[in-house]
């Protein structure tokens, strides 16, 4: 092994060493008993041996890890091509092969090579790899279209959602420039000639085929130096973000209105604790009156004397803004035409003899921020009808004998039992100051034209006097008869009136026919419309209902006797009474 070799080219003297040394790869070579001949620089140095020269010693000293693989090239002569060996510092390849001679093996030579940076370089090429599909998988599932060209508006890529939203195939785009396609009519413009133009992001909205229009952005992409390399251009079908934005703003307008209902039905339970309300007509007049008590316009309340109109414009006031602000009512037909200006609108210092000294606030006024209820209002003076026209329309006014004016800030509710139209006409009422209190009408019916409303008024005043009394009055059912049936002129007033005779007079708990006024006890039973213009059946037969029960519980002391006289359980009866809303008199037992 050590013999001298003679180039032809020069003089220089090699030796097998110096011949192998210069090899990049790891040589080995041992004999049949395992002795190492060659242990180039290369293996050294691909198996961190570092100088340490291991030729003469036996293998398995050496690299005793791998002394098995080559004792079994040894012992069978078959080679091992392809060895893969991890090292600490490196990852190598090693074949290894027999050195045969005369047909018997003498020796094994392994030849390996460092394989770290064709490793390095494959997994870095994998990685690659994985991003790519990574970002293919990112460029495919975007809800939005995107088109990709090059720095010349030639097409290059479209994912699905394109297609899908253009209804334009990919084969029919990639490879072909935006003019063209422009020119062909398959784009009414193009947003990437305009990025290219421009050198910066473009936004316009495109119509395509099929009459679709499109949100579409083109961005720019620049190289290092500073050249267009690629314009990516996103698409989004605004027919179906229009349609989005419509459900939303129906859903916001159906949650308002469900929010708005809500409102009003916890006003009107509240409202009815005031106020006793059962018929259809009352309820219906009741919540006109809590919708319109949020806003600030004039509200005109229309009906007879005694029907509840200072009520209701009292729960207006306690529903409304300026619920804690005051509340004036004005009887315009109780204060005398000479002292109307004065309580309405005040006076100033000295205005007339026997004035007091410092001057007086009126009425209308002392409601700043508030309410006032103007009741009667038919009856104001043409002159006082001109002041409250100023007062409602530049929320102005002066004193009387003042010059300064004032300014108030107060909600008007006007109520009369009078035809005001009828006024105009006749010249007794500002036609102006009609139509700036008739913003809102408010119609509250009769008495006699919600009758389902007497027998709860009747109960709930009983049980107002029996609490306040301790008493246990109630009403004989032929009692509650005439009183379903009077007319009651004097509308809510008279009855509530009727009720208070009846109570405090009577001797006994039970309210008989003789404890009725003349005019009642002597009525005939006058054949009424019981039911409502308008109805239902099925509200008729609840109406009818209710005032069966409800005379049912006049006339008996327990609810287990109004039952049986009913010829229904007894949990039937209270089923039902929650179901009309029928409360319980306190005189009335289980």
């Amino acid at each position: 092994m050590e013999k001298l070799i003679y180039t032809e080219l020069t003089d220089i003297t090699l030796s097998w060493s110096d011949i192998l040394d210069a090899s990049h790869d790891g040589i080995v070579i041992i004999n049949r008993e395992g002795i190492i001949h060659v242990y180039n620089k290369a293996a050294r140095r691909l198996l961190d041996d570092g100088d340490y020269s291991a030729v003469g010693r036996h293998f398995s000293e050496v690299r005793p890890e791998t002394w098995p693989d080559l004792k079994n090239v040894l012992e069978t002569g078959v080679s091992q091509v392809g060895k893969k060996i991890v090292l600490p510092k490196a990852t190598i390849i090693a074949n290894r092969n027999p050195i045969v001679v005369d047909g018997r093996v003498i020796g094994v030579i392994s030849v390996f090579q460092d394989i770290s940076e064709y490793e390095s370089m494959i997994s870095s090429l994998q990685g690659y790899k994985k991003l790519h599909r990574q970002l293919e998988a990112i460029f495919e599932s975007s809800f939005d279209g995107l088109y990709i060209t090059d720095g010349k508006a030639n097409t290059i890529r479209v994912n699905n959602a394109y297609e899908r939203i253009t209804q334009l195939k990919r084969q029919d785009l990639i490879g072909r420039n935006m003019v063209d396609l422009v020119k062909d009519g398959v784009l009414d413009h193009s947003v990437t000639l305009d990025v290219l133009e421009r050198r910066d992001q473009v936004t316009i909205m495109q119509k395509i085929k099929g009459d679709k229009h499109l949100l579409v952005t083109g961005t720019p992409i620049f190289d290092d130096e500073g050249r267009i390399t690629l314009v990516v251009t996103n698409v989004r079908d605004m027919t179906l973000l229009n349609e989005v934005n419509a459900q939303l703003e129906e859903s916001r307008r159906l949650s308002s209105r469900y929010y708005q209902a809500l409102v009003e039905q916890k006003e009107f339970r509240h409202a009815m604790r005031d106020m006793v309300v059962k018929s259809a007509s009352m309820a219906q007049t009741v919540q006109r009156a809590i919708k319109v008590a949020v806003a600030d316009a004039s509200v005109l309340l229309l009906g007879e004397s005694g029907v509840g109109k200072s009520m209701l414009a009292r729960i207006i006031h306690i529903i409304s803004p300026r619920k804690e602000r005051p509340f004036i009512k004005v009887n315009c037909g109780a204060i005398p035409e000479s002292l109307i200006e004065s309580e309405l609108f005040g006076y100033a210092k000295g205005a007339f003899t026997g004035a007091a000294p410092e001057g007086k606030a009126g009425l209308i006024e002392i409601a700043h921020t508030g309410t006032v209820l103007l009741d009667e209002v038919g009856e104001l003076t043409l002159n006082m009808q001109v002041k409250l026209l100023q007062v409602i329309e530049e929320k102005v006014f002066t004193r009387l004998g003042g010059t300064k004016p004032i300014s108030v800030d107060a909600r008007i509710i006007a109520a009369t039992n009078s035809d005001l139209k009828d006024l105009v006409q006749q010249g007794r009422f500002r036609e102006d100051l009609y139509y700036r209190l008739n913003v809102i009408p408010i119609h509250i019916p009769a008495l006699r034209e919600r009758r389902d409303d007497i027998a709860a008024l009747a109960l709930n005043r009983l049980e107002r006097f029996n609490r306040a009394s301790g008493c246990a009055k109630r009403l004989e059912q032929a009692v509650m008869d005439r009183l379903m049936c009077y007319n009651y002129p004097g509308n809510v007033r008279e009855l509530i009136n009727i009720m208070e005779r009846m109570m405090i007079m009577s001797e006994g708990n039970l309210i008989s026919i003789s404890d009725l006024p003349g005019e009642l006890r002597e009525q005939n039973h006058p054949n009424i419309d019981m039911f409502e213009d308008g109805m239902t059946l099925g509200e008729a037969v609840e109406q009818f209902e209710s005032r069966v029960i409800v005379r049912a519980l006049a006339h008996q002391k327990t609810l287990l006797r109004a039952a049986r006289s009913l010829g229904i359980h007894p949990t039937t009866l209270w089923r039902k009474m929650t179901k009309l809303g029928i409360s319980k008199p306190n005189a009335l037992s289980q």
